[in-house]
């Protein structure tokens, strides 16, 4: 496999790890960078969500996670809407990495057609499929 056209390059946040998930991604082709390997450690444990958010929409890119408290944190759902911010999140906060990665690689063609359409939204992202997350 190989990083899909059309899918953006991925930014991978602090709740899906450092090592493990962003490894199984790169295994399978994809493109993409952590919060760690762009802010540093420990600087990213301290990065601000709404600062990291800023900086994914600006580069363009499409950030993954696993925390779904976006959508109810006024100012990171600000950021997600004035940054026009494309990101998916797992709808489970309890999975091993091999499950985290293989839920966003199995729906990796849905994530890529998604991706076709600009910002702002959020996806949750779900084992057979994503859907669409209202952010008003």
């Amino acid at each position: 496999m190989s990083h899909p056209d059309g899918l953006p390059d991925l930014f991978i946040d602090r709740s899906l790890g450092r090592l493990q998930v962003p490894a199984l991604l790169r295994a399978a082709g994809l493109r993409l960078v952590t919060l760690a390997e762009r802010y540093g450690i420990p600087g990213d444990e301290t990065i601000e969500d709404v600062r990291w958010l800023r900086d994914v929409g600006e580069r363009g890119e499409v950030a993954f996670k696993k925390d779904e408290r976006i959508r109810y944190n006024p100012a990171e759902k600000a950021a997600v809407i004035t940054f026009a911010v494309r990101g998916f999140y797992l709808t489970r906060q309890d999975l091993p990495a091999r499950v985290m990665a293989d839920r966003y690689l199995h729906n990796l063609d849905a994530i890529t057609a998604a991706c076709a359409a600009p910002g702002p939204f959020l996806y949750a992202v779900n084992q057979r499929d994503i859907r669409r997350i209202d952010l008003t």
